[in-house]
């Protein structure tokens, strides 16, 4: 029986999506779920994706099989730049058809698979194809990371509509309260999502990021299935 896939994206560019990623793979070990984590795309590297390295650090284990085979690491250009760019730099282009091919493998191997991203939901993967394309594709859920600072509601609702209006379904989100922030503001933001996401049909936990450590009742609360 293969395995399930949960995409992970941010609200943006540098909205902790990586940390994310890596801190609910630790958790949900913790729980017994045999998870991997995998990159759709990375640049700026070569080799094993930068983000897949640092899931392992934040997961507590090393480097495994599935990581030096390039299964989790599909697409990997070396000029830190959009996506579509660092591959023409490359001549060539992101191959899709390769990256869903490592994902079903991977879905042979585990439980669950958690498919990182790469910037927001509308980053162009082909010229006529988004991130939120492919997900929607693949039939992928959503666990969406945002965070308190300022833009924030606009990006989220931005997102929650791009999900609607596709049929992508959102499983969750992580609300991750990075550095410093004012309380008033984190509060309201967090009332806003809530309600939006409500609105949307989207009944889901909110999982706070604090510290460095995900709220365990609201991982806890995720359906995985």
């Amino acid at each position: 029986m293969s395995g399930t896939v949960i995409a992970l994206s941010g609200i943006d560019t540098g909205i902790g999506k990586t940390y994310a990623t890596g801190l609910l793979a630790k958790a949900l070990l913790q729980q017994g779920i045999k998870v991997i984590t995998q990159k759709l795309v990375q640049t700026g590297c070569e080799g094993i994706a930068e983000d897949i390295l640092e899931h392992r650090r934040l997961m507590g284990i090393g480097v495994e099989d599935v990581d030096r085979e390039g299964l989790t690491s599909p697409s990997v250009f070396r000029y830190p730049a959009s996506p579509c760019l660092s591959a023409a730099l490359e001549g060539t282009q992101i191959d899709l058809h390769h990256i869903g091919n490592t994902t079903l493998a991977l879905q042979q191997q585990y439980d669950l698979v958690l498919l990182e991203g790469v910037g927001g939901l509308l980053v162009p993967l082909a010229p006529d194809l988004l991130f939120a394309d492919y997900i929607r594709n693949a039939g992928y859920p959503l666990l969406l990371v945002t965070s308190p600072r300022l833009g924030s509601i606009n990006h989220t609702l931005l997102s929650i509509e791009a999900c609607v209006n596709r049929g992508i379904v959102i499983r969750g989100v992580i609300y991750n309260c990075f550095g410093r922030f004012d309380n008033l503001i984190a509060d309201d933001t967090r009332k806003v999502i809530c309600h939006y996401l409500s609105k949307a049909g989207f009944t889901v936990p909110i999982i706070d990021l604090r510290e460095g450590q995900l709220d365990p009742d609201a991982v806890a609360l995720l359906s995985l299935s």
